[in-house]
């Protein structure tokens, strides 16, 4: 296989590729209104992470698609990585993922074929690991090599997870550090030791299938995944949707590695700048928390652990089952008074 480096190829890698909040906001509420269909029981008006359409009285499909432009530079490892990200918004929404299609964009005439083959392997072997059969894909020719796929996810219709049912006193639990697309970022610029690559890029390509299978087990009343948006992004998702304040704690948000250092040396990407200013008005911080601080955590994730809002009764036998299950959770905050649909970044202890 011809040594290239795939990260170089694009100007944004990941989720950092996506539309930006406020853009795609401003795209979407000019289309027409959509006609109704009963059978669809989660669309577009929430912005949660897959659609649901009902089959029968005990059966539902989870339909998702997600694709984006490369993130690391091994072509396997990113090939693992867009199938992670892919399947975990069928994990969040508590759905078992099925069969899966593969997108491809790929310069063929430019770049050694052996590069899209381990793409196609890494994928391949994610999916395996995840008990999803591989149906087919479409490709096509393009300057800027792009990988992703479609999943299909199979689900009772009563055991639903969405981002709108969050309920008050609630805690907020969050199963993968934060950070990635500062850390990819960095990458890119050749800032991350051998040691930091490989970290960042294990941690995206670990599916949320131990997450959401002891998610089953408890009383969650609101679940999504953190990925382009952020975390605060997707907080003010949950927040807004169950119509409810959510309050964090800094200090006890998991972080990658030397992300303050790596953000004042530059590696700071335009995505999570645009997700801080889409989330301004609706996060309050406290005064202690800097600029780095808030660009932190409206940083653009890449395949990010499933955020989860729980019964606080269920949250000690929760936790000890995550560690279990090899499953690194954090408790980061809890549904609280105050403005819904508003975010309270406490800086902690």
């Amino acid at each position: 296989m011809s040594k290239v480096q795939l990260t170089t190829l694009t100007t944004k890698g990941g989720c950092g590729c996506k539309i930006g909040p406020s853009d795609l906001k401003k795209v979407l509420q000019d289309l027409p209104p959509l006609q109704p269909n009963k059978h669809v029981l989660v669309g577009l008006t929430t912005g949660d992470d897959a659609g649901v359409y009902q089959l029968t009285d005990e059966l539902a499909i989870v339909q998702t698609l997600d694709f984006f432009t490369p993130i690391v530079d091994d072509p396997y490892d990113f090939g693992q990585i867009a199938a992670a990200n892919a399947l975990s918004d069928v994990y969040a929404m508590g759905a078992q993922p099925i069969t899966a299609l593969n997108i491809v964009a790929f310069p063929i005439f430019t770049l050694d074929k052996t590069i899209l083959t381990a793409i196609l392997t890494g994928a391949q072997d994610k999916l395996q690991e995840a008990n999803t059969a591989l149906l087919g894909g479409h490709s096509i020719d393009d300057q800027e090599p792009k990988f992703g796929l479609s999943v299909t996810g199979t689900i009772h219709p009563d055991q639903i997870k969405t981002n709108a049912g969050a309920k008050h006193g609630d805690a907020l639990i969050l199963t993968k550090p934060i950070g990635v697309g500062i850390s990819t970022t960095a990458l890119k610029h050749q800032l991350l030791s051998n040691a930091e690559i490989k970290q960042v890029t294990t941690i995206m390509a670990t599916l949320n299938k131990a997450a959401a299978e002891v998610m089953h087990a408890f009383n969650v009343h609101a679940c999504t995944d953190i990925t382009g948006f952020g975390l605060l992004g997707h907080l003010s998702e949950m927040a807004h949707e169950s119509k409810q304040a959510l309050t964090i704690n800094y200090q006890d948000v998991p972080l990658l590695p030397r992300l303050r250092e790596l953000c004042q040396q530059g590696a700071i990407p335009g995505g999570s700048r645009n997700n801080l200013k889409h989330v301004a008005a609706s996060v309050q911080f406290d005064a202690g928390l800097d600029e780095i601080d808030q660009l932190i955590l409206a940083d653009a994730v890449t395949s990010g652990g499933l955020l989860m809002a729980v019964d606080p009764s269920d949250v000690e036998a929760m936790m000890t089952r995550f560690t279990e299950q090899g499953v690194s959770a954090h408790l980061i905050g809890s549904v609280t008074s105050g403005t819904a649909g508003n975010i309270y970044v406490k800086r902690g202890l």
